[in-house]
């Protein structure tokens, strides 16, 4: 190691010496943890911006296809034009700047080494501790299923559907929802009440809607049970009120250009709206992880991936211990992060895990105008009737949750 010195004139006189370490910077970031993170969803940034608070000098890298996150709770919005699909796909290059983290553009493909390779289309990258954070996949098991939209997947969807309900000048929409038969909270109920409610004022306010027939199947009886018992009886009394038909605990078993079939009988529909069950990321097989029977991280309290030493997982990647009801949603992923992100630092520090997660609910089921507030923890369950200041209240967080990203993008 060399050592350098500077001398440097201060405005009040006299000098001060600047002495710099040659190499000792390059020493320093090789003995640094080296932190990865996969994903570019709500729980990797959630989970970088928790690293660098806690540890000004570990090493971050995150790893995803592009450095972008998708705002899918205002996907909702598309059809009706409130938002564009351009609004919701944030450049996150400049926040990863801002936290000092690296960027590793690239498709995970599997992990080695117990998690200490991460494999990619891109080169692989090896890491002294890992957060899992890259979401999941919806299961597209049902013959037929290319003839529904599932406004999930994306921008392109949510705008596919705004296309097709501007070129339908009546007709029927199906809305339906589907689960993981092997892990039956695996789900993302909510957004299509959403949709469901958001096209139906949509077409009222259009002056449309008697041309229409919307109908919403499910195969429960209860659909969106995990929301609570009030939350099923007022979804279902919502749709009443709303002339929505329903066929509910009929099992799909696939879809045609035309209808939904059904277990017992068919659907006619012009436009079939629909989100399937989830399952773990398609490289979780290639991980050489534990998983649970729906494919997902098998994961503790902690959020630490079963048998695997440092290796972390929050949001839709994993599968952890609670009640039935624990939401897939972007709130829960959040609060995952959080837990994740501090007991990943823990572990290199050599201390025992501590955080856990709030387990909870937290959910405005929109409907263009108003919004229906639900809220579930492991003590009581609420749903309060729909109003305009939740529709606010909703647009708002949206504008607080994403203004970080947009401060920080680069021009």
């Amino acid at each position: 190691m060399i050592l350098h010195g500077r001398a440097y004139p201060h405005r009040a006189g006299g000098f001060s010496v600047c002495l710099d370490f040659a190499g000792l910077s390059q020493e320093f970031a090789i003995s640094a943890p080296h932190i990865a993170v996969l994903g570019s969803g709500f729980a990797a940034l959630t989970a970088v911006r928790e690293l660098r608070r806690r540890d000004r000098n570990a090493r971050i890298t995150l790893v995803a296809p592009r450095a972008a996150l998708t705002y899918y709770p205002s996907l909702i919005w598309v059809p009706s034009g409130l938002r564009r699909g351009a609004d919701l796909d944030i450049d996150v290059s400049g926040f990863l700047a801002a936290h000092n983290a690296a960027f590793h553009a690239g498709r995970v493909t599997g992990l080695a080494d117990g998690g200490r390779t991460v494999l990619t289309d891109s080169g692989p990258l090896a890491n002294d501790a890992l957060l899992i954070a890259s979401g999941g996949r919806f299961l597209k098991a049902l013959p037929g299923i290319e003839h529904a939209l599932t406004i999930c997947e994306g921008a392109p969807a949510a705008e596919a559907i705004r296309e097709r309900l501007a070129g339908m000048t009546d007709g029927t929409i199906a809305f339906g929802f589907g689960t993981n038969p092997k892990e039956q909270g695996a789900m993302r109920g909510g957004p299509m009440f959403e949709l469901l409610f958001g096209i139906d004022t949509l077409l009222r306010k259009q002056g449309r809607r008697e041309r229409f027939k919307l109908v919403f199947f499910n195969a429960t009886k209860e659909p969106g049970k995990r929301l609570g018992d009030k939350a099923v009886a007022g979804l279902l009394r919502e749709m009443q009120k709303r002339g929505i038909a329903t066929h509910l605990g009929r099992k799909p078993l696939g879809f045609e250009t035309n209808k939904v079939r059904t277990e017992d009988g068919d659907i006619p529909a012009d436009l079939i709206l629909f989100m399937p069950g989830m399952s773990g990321p398609a490289w979780a097989a290639e991980a050489g992880l534990p998983l649970s029977d729906g494919g997902f991280f098998k994961a503790d309290a902690h959020c630490q991936v079963a048998g695997a030493e440092k290796v972390y997982v929050a949001g839709d990647s994993g599968s952890y211990p609670g009640p039935d009801w624990l939401p897939k949603q972007a709130h829960i992923a959040d609060l995952q992060a959080k837990a994740a992100a501090e007991n990943l630092l823990r572990a290199l520090a050599g201390k025992p895990l501590a955080a856990r997660f709030k387990v909870e609910l937290v959910c405005i089921v929109d409907t263009l105008d108003r919004g229906i507030l639900v809220y579930r923890d492991e003590k009581r369950a609420l749903i309060l009737p729909p109003c305009r200041l939740m529709h606010w209240a909703k647009r708002f967080f949206e504008r607080l949750y994403l203004r970080p990203y947009r401060k920080e993008r680069r021009p």
